[in-house]
């Protein structure tokens, strides 16, 4: 479902644009339809009145938790039922350094991903189908049901630039009715001109996000080989792109790098970002690889990736050593969902052709 959707659905009920935020408001917050001071009598036709618990029901079944893996990091991975049956994957992570503070949400935008990241879990099946801007925005209200949540990223599953006016429709809901800081909302991507180009057309009274760019390696010649269906730019191209709408929004840009053992971690690699990042508004997340079965990637050790951090701080690259979450509940993007996919009876399955996305 879209959001746009919703709307025309409202519109039909008579609902007003001041009526139809109030509802987006309360499902996107997780909130009850009759939640607020005032009597919904007073403020809403009778039509929509009559048809809110109808409304709540199909909110409510656009994303509902199949089952929770909760790590002993303080994370909680979520398989989440879509309407359809396919199952995709949303990340409650505790905010670094504390576990009291509101955690973060990494939120899917797609079943699969075409871009077959050879480390990845999800990568190996391929694209199924898109998410509609309303499931993305239903796996956060899912997850405001049990937790208070500021901040989202569009990290999970999918390649967030491969549905794009989707995910910025869920963007901008989210960053007005849901409440939730412009910065704190977060699109990672591996790299398209279409985004650069679509989040720099927005206006200032519209919600620009944070953005997250992949990077991986500074060659192009090995990125090619981890990204085979990335688009063709060079470290170079990216971090030029990725500076320009830093200094647009005064928001540094994340840049990502999945840490694997003998293949990303040379000398060669600290100088290559060294040359790239210096100067630049940017902050450089190093992610130790959750290991993933029949897959030849290695997660480095522990003391090595402390040190290679250290010696990138040293340099004066910002450089923050982070945890992949749910390592002891091999949770790897797409392996939580990959398992539940493989438990479920085959009459159980519904397989979605992309062309009909």
């Amino acid at each position: 479902m879209q959001i746009e959707t919703l709307r025309r659905r409202l519109r039909a009920l008579g609902a007003n644009p001041r009526h139809q935020y109030r509802v987006l408001r309360l499902w996107s917050q997780a909130k009850p339809q009759d939640d607020g001071p005032r009597p919904i009598e007073n403020f809403l036709p009778a039509s929509l009145r009559a048809a809110l618990p109808d409304i709540a029901r199909d909110l409510a079944a656009l994303a509902t938790l199949d089952a929770e893996h909760p790590g002993e990091d303080g994370s909680r991975r979520l398989v989440v039922a879509l309407a359809d049956g396919q199952l995709v994957e949303s990340v409650l992570m505790p905010t670094a350094g504390s576990r009291q503070r509101a955690p973060t949400l990494c939120v899917s935008t797609q079943v699969g991903c075409a871009v077959g990241c050879v480390f990845c879990m999800t990568g190996r099946a391929g694209l199924i189908r898109q998410l509609g801007s309303a499931e993305i925005v239903a796996q956060v209200a899912l997850a405001r049901a049990s937790a208070t949540v500021r901040r989202v990223v569009f990290m999970g599953m999918g390649e967030p630039a491969h549905n794009l006016d989707n995910v910025l429709e869920a963007i901008d809901l989210l960053g007005t009715a849901g409440d939730i800081g412009h910065k704190n909302l977060v699109f990672s991507t591996v790299g398209d001109p279409r985004v650069f180009e679509a989040l720099q057309s927005r206006g200032a009274d519209q919600v620009r996000p944070a953005l997250a760019l992949s990077l991986h390696t500074t060659r192009a010649d090995l990125r090619a080989q981890l990204l085979p269906r990335a688009p063709r730019l060079t470290p170079e191209e990216l971090v030029d792109a990725g500076e320009r709408y830093a200094r647009l929004t005064a928001y540094p840009i994340q840049y990502q790098w999945t840490l694997l053992d003998g293949i990303n971690d040379s000398d060669e690699e600290i100088e290559g970002l060294v040359r790239l990042l210096q100067g630049k508004y940017a902050i450089l997340n190093l992610i130790p690889y959750n290991a993933v079965d029949d897959l030849p990637y290695r997660r480095p050790a522990q003391e090595a990736a402390v040190a290679m951090a250290r010696r990138l701080h040293q340099r004066g690259i910002l450089t923050k050593l982070r945890q992949s979450a749910g390592q002891d509940v091999d949770g790897g993007c797409g392996q939580l969902r990959a398992r539940a996919v493989q438990a479920q009876p085959p009459a159980g399955r519904r397989v979605i052709p992309v062309a009909a996305a």
